[in-house]
Parts: C-alpha cells; sequence; structure tokens
C-alpha cells in the first residue's frame, strides 16, 4: 500500500508518498482499508514541525474506511463494516485528562495518510449511514469538536444566539447544529463572498470583520443587547478581546483554535463582570462521537466539503488550508 510520510524537523517539503506493508492486526485489533480523511489545522501544525513528531510519522488524524481484517478477540466490527476513526483512541467517556487524550493518530501514532491502517478496534466507530466516505472523515476532529462547544459543554435553548467565526470546518459545523437546535447565528468573515455562502447555509445576521474591526459591539447592537451566548473563538489572541465583548452575560467562550496566536491579552474586567466564561476545548470522547453521528443521521446532515485532493497531492492540500481560501472541509481520497 502506499503512505504518506513526514521526515523530521517537518515541512510541506518533507512529505514523501511510499510503499509500505498493511499489518496483520493482532488481538484486539482491526485493520482497515482507509479510504478518505481530512485536514485539520493539527494536522498542518504537526507536517510544519510546530508539534514535533517521530521521523517518518504518517499523519492525518482523521480516517473512514472498511474493515478488511479482524483479530482475535474483536466482536465490534466484523469484515466489510465501515468504519470513522476516533481522535482520542483512550478517551470512551467521562471528563477529559491527561492520560484520555494520548495517542492522537498522526501524531502519537501513525496517521490515516495511508491505503491502510491497524489498530485497536477502540480506534473506531461506526460510520453514518447518511455519508459517504469523504464526508465522514471530516467528522472525526472538527465535527466533533463543534459538537462537544454546542452540545455538551453549554445548554443552548432555541432563540439562543451563537457566534461563529470564519468559514473552517469548526465554524460550519457550529453552524450547522447550532440550527439543527433552533437557535441564531451570528457569522463573521473577512469575504462577503464566503458570508453571502454561510447565509445560505442558515446564518441569521452576517459581519465583514474587515469592514467593522470593533465587531463585538455591532454583534451586542445586532442581537438587541443580549449578545451571543457561545462565542465559537477559532482566532486565540486576534480575536479574544472581541468575542469578551460579543459574549452575553452568563455566556460561554468556547476556546477552540490559535489562528491568530498562542497568548494575548483578556478583558478580564469585562469578562467577569458578564459573569462569562472561556472554555477551552479539545474535540471530544467516543461517546461524543456516537451522540454525534446518530444526530447526524436523524437529520441528515451533511458536511460541506470545499475540495478533494489524491494522496499524492497532499502537500497541495496543505497549502490550500494555508492559503485559507477554502469554504468547510478539505478531503483527501485514498
Amino acid at each position: 500500500m502506499q503512505a504518506m510520510t513526514l521526515k523530521s524537523p517537518g515541512g510541506l517539503d518533507q512529505l514523501s508518498l511510499k510503499n509500505i506493508e498493511p499489518t496483520v492486526p493482532g488481538p484486539g485489533e482491526v485493520q482497515v482499508e482507509v479510504k478518505a480523511s481530512s485536514l485539520n489545522f493539527h494536522d498542518y501544525a504537526v507536517v510544519l514541525g510546530l508539534l514535533p513528531t517521530d521521523d517518518g510519522r504518517i499523519p492525518l488524524s482523521d480516517g473512514a474506511g472498511i474493515v478488511t481484517a479482524v483479530g482475535e478477540g474483536v466482536s465490534k466490527f466484523q469484515v466489510g463494516d465501515k468504519v470513522l476513526s476516533h481522535f482520542f483512541p483512550l478517551w470512551q467517556d467521562g471528563r477529559p485528562n491527561f492520560e484520555r487524550i494520548q495517542g492522537v493518530p498522526g501524531d502519537n501514532v501513525d496517521g490515516f495518510a495511508a491505503g491502510s491502517v491497524t489498530a485497536a478496534a477502540s480506534t473506531f466507530s461506526r460510520m453514518p449511514r447518511n455519508l459517504d466516505f469523504a464526508e465522514a472523515a471530516t467528522l472525526t476532529c472538527a465535527g466533533l469538536t463543534a459538537w462537544r462547544a454546542l452540545m455538551v459543554e453549554t445548554h443552548l435553548l432555541p432563540g439562543d444566539w451563537v457566534l461563529v467565526q470564519g468559514s473552517g470546518g469548526v465554524s460550519v459545523f457550529a453552524l450547522q447544529f447550532a440550527k439543527m437546535i433552533g437557535c441564531r447565528v451570528i457569522a463573521t468573515s473577512s469575504s462577503d463572498e464566503k458570508l453571502e455562502r454561510l447565509k445560505q447555509l442558515g446564518a441569521d445576521v452576517l459581519i465583514n470583520y474587515k469592514q467593522t474591526p470593533e465587531w463585538g459591539d455591532k454583534v451586542l447592537e445586532l442581537s438587541g443587547g443580549h449578545g451571543a451566548d457561545l462565542v465559537v473563538e477559532v482566532g486565540g489572541s486576534g480575536t479574544i478581546a472581541q468575542s469578551v465583548r460579543a459574549v452575553a452575560f452568563d455566556g460561554c467562550i468556547s476556546m477552540i483554535g490559535v489562528l491568530t496566536g498562542i497568548s494575548g491579552e483578556v478583558p478580564t474586567a469585562e469578562l467577569f463582570q458578564k459573569n462569562a466564561r472561556i472554555h477551552g476545548i479539545t474535540v471530544g470522547s467516543q461517546q461524543h462521537q456516537a451522540d454525534m453521528i446518530a444526530a447526524i443521521e436523524a437529520n441528515d446532515i451533511h458536511p460541506v466539503i470545499d475540495s478533494r485532493f489524491e494522496l499524492a497531492k497532499l502537500a497541495d492540500a496543505f497549502r490550500l488550508q494555508e492559503s485559507q481560501q477554502h469554504f468547510g472541509k478539505i478531503c483527501v481520497e485514498i
């Protein structure tokens, strides 16, 4: 089979396609023919060397495919089952802790930029019945991150306000899940074209943050002074001040990304005056994924895919991600 490997210390020019032998599954393991993966900022950080990993690592945390062999003692899956990877193979349920967030594919261990992966059966869940492989492969990281922000760590009600930033994978999923439960959505972007597409997906209020740099005040104005009950924060230091301004009293800022920097000033006085909170989120548990899959099937939600690349063009896929010109998810079909 073919696999894309990364030479240390990293860089897009350090990706190379190699032929490797599939691994026969041992006790408790399954072998999966990988059909698709998708790109996340986490994968980009690994490939660039921002998150150092072993030399020769196979990247990509997300994977969807078909079970081709089953090891001794595995009853969860059979040959021919369609499966989806878990970002955290060790986090089955409950609250996160250090041990549960180890073993991330494409980082701590080899990932899904390969034709075949052999791993513990706990690495996989069933795949949503209503999605193709590429659509399913967008859920492992971005979809589940948005799900946890909206459905696990906050208590949103129909009519509540949700603010999403930009048009990347997490933000688009957050928009889709928010509309699914009847929330009102405020979307920000620097592109009027992308704002129009977000409107087509159901966004109720649109803000071009280049035209309105103080968009936190605009959120308060457009929500009748209420603010956003949940802010899905993907920017980090460059946007957190405006997010604090935009958040409602007793609201939540789900800190998911650091696209504009890893540290910065937080208006702490305004945050506690509003009795609001900032909550860091890294993906979710296997039980969260099972709940998300059930909701996706029940509501026939389909992820938004910007483009699909073959495995040999993985570096080009990352360059598109780097350009921030995409809308939704970038997939790799294997």
